[in-house]
């Protein structure tokens, strides 16, 4: 697909080969919808807002990192007022008594949040202020490793493949994997996997397409993909999770969901799969989900956009080189597909990771090049 570019940043509907138009990506109109996010979640009786209060922090990660792929920082800064605002409402999620992050201000420390904090501070290039303090959130995450190698999500003890996944990416941005047992974690990540290549929440659970990221995120940061994973196994049943509407489904036998653009995406792109999926149809899929009226991605057409999907979307786009087109006038920024960060970011922090290719001669994209390669 190699769809015209408009100048206000939206796509003509290029090389449909169904009865449908696709819609055009309008950059413009998402920008707005997600600018308009705070007003409606924070006001008083907002329903949104109550429901979804314990998830802020990763709600603020996914608003700010979809933006960060259609703008440059400083537009971005001007947008959410980053250094300010946010940054301060980031610190007020801070949880002293376990040296995590919270999910909303006065929340109890959990790995997920304390990800999506980082991640954000990264982002804003803010590791060094002087506020965070960096051992306590080593200590906080390294506390959480069990003795098989997994990790717990917080004190409270459950266990779930995510949350290795946190804790690798979470010390990694702090260049601290030192702080905790990286070959035993492999090992239990390893242990998560199933017949079908897949990988599930903990041994013997059904596998999932979130998961797979997860797992396959973690091994490449424990640079032990070459090890663990059945890379064309797991890449057949990741390729099989594309359903006739384009785009790509969670597990068998389950409706296609916009979220999984990025899930099995990046999953793919790591080991070096992505030509096993119809990429065009994928887009056009993403496409048809926007909302043409107010902006944002929803999980399937007609339905209504949330900030979850509206990131996931643009990121899928970014994954599938839909939004770096050569011969563009508008250039949006990458999505780094271990980390879920802008590209920039990745290269100004100078993150580590291990991809797949199968032959010696493949060529390795632009934003994986600085990563360990493996060749199977």
């Amino acid at each position: 697909m190699n769809p015209d570019r408009e100048e206000d940043g939206s796509y003509s509907e290029g090389n449909v080969k169904n009865d449908d138009l696709t819609p055009k990506f309008n950059s413009k109109l998402h920008t707005k919808y997600i600018q308009s996010l705070s007003s409606k979640l924070n006001a008083e009786d907002s329903y949104e807002g109550a429901v979804t209060e314990h998830i802020r922090m990763s709600g603020v990660y996914w608003a700010v990192t979809a933006l960060s792929i259609l703008h440059e920082h400083e537009k971005v800064d001007e947008f959410l007022d980053l250094s300010g605002e946010i940054l301060n409402w980031i610190f007020s999620c801070w949880d002293d008594e376990t040296g995590g992050f919270g999910g909303n201000t006065g929340h109890d420390g959990h790995l997920l949040y304390t990800l999506s904090a980082v991640q954000l501070l990264a982002i804003m290039d803010r590791l060094d202020d002087e506020r965070l303090d960096k051992q306590a959130i080593v200590n906080f995450v390294s506390g959480l490793q069990q003795e098989d190698g997994s990790f717990s999500g917080d004190v409270w003890g459950e266990v779930d493949t995510r949350f290795s996944y946190c804790a690798l990416s979470c010390l990694s941005l702090l260049n601290r994997l030192d702080a905790v047992a990286v070959p035993k974690a492999a090992q239990y990540i390893a242990s998560c996997c199933n017949f079908d290549g897949g990988f599930g929440c903990v041994p013997g659970a059904e596998s999932h397409a979130g998961q797979v990221f997860c797992c396959i995120g973690a091994l490449s940061i424990a640079k032990a993909l070459d090890q663990y994973c059945d890379v064309d196994l797991l890449c057949t049943w990741l390729a099989e999770r594309q359903c006739d509407s384009g785009g790509l489904n969670g597990r068998p036998e389950k409706q296609a969901d916009v979220c999984y653009s990025w899930w099995i995406l990046s999953s793919l792109c790591i080991l070096g799969r992505m030509d096993w999926i119809s990429k065009s149809k994928l887009a056009d899929f993403i496409l048809k989900c926007q909302d043409l009226d107010d902006g944002g991605i929803a999980d399937n057409p007609n339905d209504m956009p949330d900030v979850f999907h509206t990131f996931f979307g643009i990121a899928g786009l970014s994954l599938l080189n839909y939004l770096h087109q050569p011969s563009s006038d508008v250039i949006f920024r990458k999505i780094d597909p271990v980390y879920a960060l802008p590209f920039d970011v990745i290269q100004r922090l100078d993150l580590q990771a291990q991809i797949i290719k199968h032959n010696e001669t493949d060529s390795v994209e632009e934003r994986l090049q600085s990563y360990d390669v493996s060749t199977v």
